[in-house]
This record gives structure tokens, C-alpha cells and sequence, in this order.
């Protein structure tokens, strides 16, 4: 194989997000996003690594077109997708099921297989598939590669990953827990260890990956052993939009006495609960304005949120056994310093503290926020998903040069 670049393509049920990236240092040579799929509204942005920029608007009938104004966009900066250069393109894909437990070539067999587990990711699945599909027609002699959201979580013990239920109903219908954002978890306990001058297989990290959407998992010697979401993304933390954990009675007390259907049910818990469900906001940024001024709905809301963080801090505590790190990262994880302050507050007991100047310090690069006699560390990570599924790609078809 003599190309150094991959084309990471991030297809979602209305946006397809792109990076190109060289492999052999790292650069990022052009980054970009299509919005507002299948809307008179639709949005391109493109930046190039030489500082250029372009952004129009226009309709972009589907995933198809979208995908062929991005190729359009990098061959009007010579990194067009008939490069000799481009040696292979990552999709991320959502659900993997048990089946792929690492990046995978994609094939008609493999496609078939993401296709018929779309019933467990019916919102991104499908989006996933259509951006392999067409990068597949526009660069049919290339390598396809598949990473998969769940892979990183395929670790995890039958006692974290099976649900208290009935065993054959659950395997007839691929009932377990999953978990999500594998692709940031790896990326970040990894990147945890690095700080630590650490290898990752000498290191236990609880990753915390704080945004819209919200996760946490426990770590051990770079093994995924428990992670908060599950058969989908709803289960685990308070997230913006999503309810998190939640006795499962509620569903049947809503269809029963509220006369709800489980549709309006699934829209209540995935897109009407969580923070916007008790305040009426899911940007953190808003809510700690609301708390700041006086506004109760706000304080308990963060309160909520807050909670729930810290109940799994210690779970993953009690099932690791010893952590060396706890490693904030993602939009709220990064950049919310009361978030992290008030997650650990308390948690003295467990060798947690933050040192307050170091937590207000914003930057971009990976940084220790705690005291320097801290038992556990506490790290602020920048994840890079895109980065991930770029290396996992490069890495497979460096390892299977007969692929091209």
C-alpha cells in the first residue's frame, strides 16, 4: 500500500461529517461537514490545512448527494478521491452487535449484517449504511472499513453485559447491553495512560464522555470491563435530550394511566427528557447562566446531572478495584469546569480532588487537573474520534496490504 491518507466519514441520519487525514504525520488536510440533509436549507463547510474555507447552502437531496459534494469539495483542493494518495476511507458504524469486535473490510456479508442490525439502531444504522453504499460506488477499487461504535465494549464480562432476564428471550432478540461512544472511550483511556507516562495495559481509567450525548466506562489495562449505556444509547447518565437510568415500570405506568403509545413514549425519553426535560435547556453553558442567576428549575436539573455522575464514579470505583484516573472529555466533559468540580466534590474518599486553578485553565491538549499529591488523577482529555477510526483504518489495511 503506498498511500498515507485516510478519508473518515461519519454519515448520521442528517449530517455527514468528513476528515482527510495523512497518516504518515498526523495532518488533518481537509475537514467538513453537510447538515440539514434532505432540507431546501442544507449546509456545506470545508476547511482545507492550508487555512482556506468555504461554506454555501442549498438543498442536498440525500446522503447520495451529500457524499458527492464532499468528494467535489476536496478535488477543488487536489485531494480529490482519485488520489493515489487516499488509501482508504473509515465509516463510523453505531452498532456492531457481538459480531464485529474490531474494524472490519466491509463486504456484501458485512453489509448484510449492519443492515439486520438496524432494529437495535434504527436511527444510525441506516444513515451508516448509505455512506459506506456510496463511498463504495465512488471508489469501488478502495477499502471500505468499518469501526464500529460497540467494538470496544465487546470486552466486557457476561456479568456486566447481560440484562436480568429471561435467557432465551433475551439471546432470541439480542437483548444485552452494548454500550456506545467505543470509539472515544478507547481513544481517551489511552490517551489517559500517555499522560500518566504510563502503558495502557499498566493503567485502570474511568472515561467520562460528557456531551449531548453521555457515557461512562471502566477501564482496566486498556479493556473495557462496564460502560452506562446499553442496548441503545438511553440507558446510564443524564444526558441533554435522553432520561438516562430509569425503573423500566415507569413505560408500562405511562402507557396504562397516561394512555401513551410507545412511540410518544421512546420521543418522550430519547428527545424530551433528560436536562431539557427539568429545565427546558440541554447546552450546559445556558444552565450554569440559569444556576448563577437564582433559577431553581436550573439548580436541579444540574443537581440531577450531577448525581447520577457521581453514582457511577463509584460503581466503576467498586469494579475496577484500584483506578489510577478518572478522565473527563467531549463537549461538556472539556470545556465545563463546575461540571468537573462538582462531579468529584465529596469524593475525597476515594483519592479524588481537583486543584481549582488547574481545572478553570481552558486548553486544548490533555492536562492533569488535580493536586500533584493526588492518589487518583483527574485528567481533562480531548477525545478525537476521528482520529480513532482513521488509525484503526490505517492500521487493517497496513496489516492486509493485499487489500489494495
Amino acid at each position: 500500500m503506498n498511500g498515507t491518507r485516510v478519508l473518515v466519514l461519519n454519515s448520521g441520519s442528517s449530517s455527514v461529517k468528513y476528515q482527510l487525514i495523512d497518516m504518515h504525520g498526523g495532518d488533518r488536510l481537509a475537514v467538513g461537514l453537510v447538515e440539514r440533509i434532505g432540507e431546501e436549507t442544507s449546509r456545506l463547510k470545508h476547511m482545507s490545512a492550508g487555512g482556506g474555507s468555504r461554506e454555501w447552502s442549498g438543498p442536498v437531496a440525500d446522503h447520495d448527494a451529500a457524499l458527492k459534494a464532499v468528494a467535489a469539495e476536496l478535488a477543488g483542493d487536489g485531494l480529490g478521491l482519485d488520489s493515489p494518495e487516499l488509501a482508504a476511507i473509515g465509516h463510523r458504524v453505531v452498532h456492531g452487535g457481538r459480531r464485529f469486535t474490531e474494524p472490519t473490510v466491509v463486504d456484501d456479508a458485512v453489509l448484510a449484517e449492519i443492515e439486520r442490525l438496524i432494529p437495535v439502531a434504527p436511527l444510525h444504522n441506516p444513515a451508516n449504511l448509505t455512506g459506506i453504499r456510496t463511498a463504495r460506488q465512488l471508489r469501488p477499487d478502495l477499502p471500505q472499513v468499518a469501526v464500529f461504535d460497540t467494538a470496544f465494549h465487546t470486552t466486557m464480562p457476561e456479568s456486566a453485559a447481560r440484562y436480568a432476564i429471561d435467557v432465551e428471550t433475551a439471546d432470541a432478540h439480542r437483548v444485552r447491553r452494548y454500550g456506545f461512544h467505543g470509539t472515544s472511550h478507547a481513544y481517551v483511556s489511552r490517551e489517559t495512560a500517555r499522560l500518566l507516562g504510563r502503558a495502557p495495559e499498566e493503567v485502570n481509567v474511568i472515561v467520562l464522555h460528557l456531551g449531548n450525548g453521555a457515557s461512562a466506562s471502566a477501564v482496566r489495562g486498556g479493556r473495557c470491563v462496564d460502560t452506562s449505556m446499553g442496548l441503545t444509547p438511553l440507558e446510564g447518565l443524564v444526558m441533554g435530550t435522553r432520561s438516562g437510568d430509569m425503573d423500566p415500570a415507569v413505560i408500562f405506568h405511562l402507557m396504562r394511566v397516561g394512555e401513551m403509545s410507545a412511540d410518544e413514549i421512546d420521543t418522550l425519553l430519547n428527545k424530551r427528557s433528560g436536562l431539557t426535560g427539568l429545565c427546558g435547556d440541554n447546552d450546559m453553558r445556558e444552565i450554569r447562566r440559569r444556576v448563577d442567576a437564582g433559577d431553581e428549575r436550573a439548580r436541579l436539573a444540574f443537581d440531577i446531572y450531577i448525581h447520577r455522575l457521581k453514582k457511577y464514579i463509584g460503581a466503576y470505583s467498586a469494579v475496577l478495584g484500584r483506578v489510577d484516573a478518572v478522565a473527563f472529555t467531549a463537549g461538556v466533559g472539556e470545556n465545563s469546569a463546575p461540571v468537573r468540580e462538582a462531579a468529584v466534590a465529596g469524593l475525597e474518599g476515594f483519592g479524588l480532588a481537583v486543584d481549582g486553578e488547574l481545572n478553570a485553565v481552558r486548553g486544548d491538549g490533555a492536562r492533569l487537573i488535580s493536586p500533584a499529591d493526588a492518589r487518583v488523577a483527574v485528567a481533562v482529555v480531548p477525545t478525537d474520534e476521528e482520529m480513532e477510526i482513521a488509525t484503526q483504518t490505517y492500521a487493517l489495511v497496513n496489516d492486509s496490504g493485499n487489500l489494495t
